[in-house]
């Protein structure tokens, strides 16, 4: 008898892969520099992230899958939308190797913590949420910046902000992950 595992698809995992799809859609319409489309995308991305972890608390679909895979889609979208506009020069390249870093040392934090076996529960936290909200403002600041040319004043301390708390939140899961592999050792 073989027993198979199913993958639980509820309507906010399914937001969630969603959010995954529309990324490579996202990069064409920036490298292909149609700024309007391309905001349209993130909006709906940015969209999907909120409403899918309102469907999961209101009706009580939170999954492990889900966990993982909501500030997954936001790490592949986010990271995806630096590397590209840095590329373009449309952001400081700076800011992205900051936004890029703090992402990988939270996937080798998370891989360290798995691998030695010590259990690790996905939880982001404010200052966590308050960064990815930066991060996707500064996408949209960029994007917006051909249509509304008074928000270079705006961009400049956007992205310090940003650089800011992408620097300190990654500095805080540094010493969470280091708290789990003492406090288990």
């Amino acid at each position: 008898m073989v027993l198979k595992r199913t993958i639980p698809i509820n309507i906010p995992n399914a937001l969630t892969l969603l959010r995954v799809l529309l990324t490579p859609l996202f990069a064409i319409l920036l490298i292909k520099r149609f700024f309007d489309h391309a905001l349209l995308v993130f909006a709906i991305a940015a969209l999907s992230d909120g409403l899918d972890g309102l469907i999961a608390r209101l009706f009580r679909q939170k999954t492990t899958l889900g966990a993982f895979l909501d500030p997954a889609a936001d790490k592949l979208l986010l990271v995806t939308a630096f590397v590209t506009l840095a590329i373009q020069a449309l952001i400081p390249s700076w800011l992205a190797v900051i936004v890029i870093s703090r992402d990988i040392v939270i996937l080798f934090g998370v891989a360290l913590v798995t691998i030695t076996g010590h259990t690790l529960e996905p939880r982001p936290s404010v200052l966590s949420k308050i960064t990815t909200v930066a991060q996707g403002a500064c996408v949209i600041s960029v994007l917006l910046g051909y249509n509304v040319p008074d928000l270079d004043g705006i961009k400049g301390a956007l992205f310090w902000f940003t650089a800011g708390m992408t620097v300190i939140s990654g500095l805080q899961y540094i010493y969470r992950g280091l708290n789990i592999l003492q406090e288990e050792a």
